[in-house]
C-alpha cells in the first residue's frame, strides 16, 4: 500500500476547502432578468433568516411592490402574493422581526432589510422578510462629509472611493441593516428603478419573483 496516498488525499481536501467560496449566494428571478446576490457573513441573523425563507419558497410569486426612482426597489411582502391591482402593500411580514445588525453601507447594489421608522421602532428591528436593493444617486466628498458630521461616523478612503464610483444612499447608513450585495444583474435593477409607478410607489405592472440558493 502506498502510504503517501492518504496524505495526498488530505492535501487535496485542504486545497479544495481553502478555495471554497465562504459566502452564500441567491438568484432572484424576475420578468426582467436574474439578479444574483451575495449574503454577508457579518450579518448572520439576517443571512440565516433569508436562507430559511428561500428554502421554504416563502418569496416565490411575491412582488417587488415598491419602486422609488433613484432610491430603492423593495419586495418580500408576503401579502403581495395574492394582491389585487389597487391593494396597498408593504405591511406584511412572516410574523416576526429581526434584531438589527447595522454596519454595512448603502452603496449602490447593497441589499438592505426594510423596517418601520424610529418613531414606532426605536430599536431599529428589521422586517422579517422585506428587503430592498439600493440604487440611489451620485455621491461626492461634500455629501459624505455632511453625513459624517450628522451621524457621527467616519468613512474610510476605500468607502469614499466606492461611494463616489458607484453612488448610493449614505443618509441611510447606520440606520438600517445591509445584509448583502448584488454581484450580477445590477442592470436589471436599473431597469426596474425606471418603471412607472402608481399609488404608494407600487409599479403599475406586477413584478413577481422566485428565489433559489446557488453555489459559486
Amino acid at each position: 500500500m502506498n502510504r503517501s496516498l492518504p496524505l495526498l488525499l488530505i492535501g487535496l481536501f485542504l486545497a479544495v476547502s481553502c478555495n471554497r467560496d465562504p459566502y452564500t449566494y441567491a438568484v432572484i428571478t424576475t420578468g426582467y432578468g436574474d439578479i444574483t446576490i451575495r449574503l454577508y457573513n457579518t450579518t448572520p441573523v439576517h443571512r440565516d433568516n433569508f436562507i430559511k425563507l428561500v428554502k421554504e419558497e416563502f418569496y416565490d410569486y411575491t412582488m417587488f411592490h415598491r419602486i422609488v426612482p433613484d432610491f430603492v426597489v423593495q419586495g418580500g411582502d408576503p401579502t403581495s402574493k395574492n394582491a389585487k391591482a389597487l391593494d396597498l402593500l408593504g405591511e406584511g411580514d412572516p410574523g416576526y422581526l429581526l434584531e438589527p445588525e447595522i454596519g454595512a453601507l448603502h452603496i449602490r447594489g447593497a441589499v438592505g432589510a426594510a423596517r418601520k421608522g424610529d418613531d414606532i421602532n426605536p430599536t431599529r428591528k428589521s422586517n422579517g422578510s422585506q428587503f430592498y436593493f439600493v440604487w440611489g444617486s451620485g455621491v461626492d466628498d461634500a455629501l459624505l462629509d455632511t453625513w459624517e458630521k450628522q451621524k457621527g461616523i467616519k468613512y474610510s478612503e476605500e468607502q469614499r472611493k466606492l461611494y463616489k464610483e458607484k453612488g448610493g444612499i449614505p443618509y441611510l447608513d447606520m440606520d438600517y441593516t445591509v445584509f448583502g450585495e448584488i454581484v450580477e444583474g445590477l442592470d436589471i435593477v436599473e431597469k426596474m428603478n425606471a418603471l412607472p409607478t402608481a399609488r404608494n410607489d407600487r409599479p403599475t405592472d406586477d413584478i413577481r419573483m422566485k428565489i433559489r440558493l446557488v453555489e459559486k
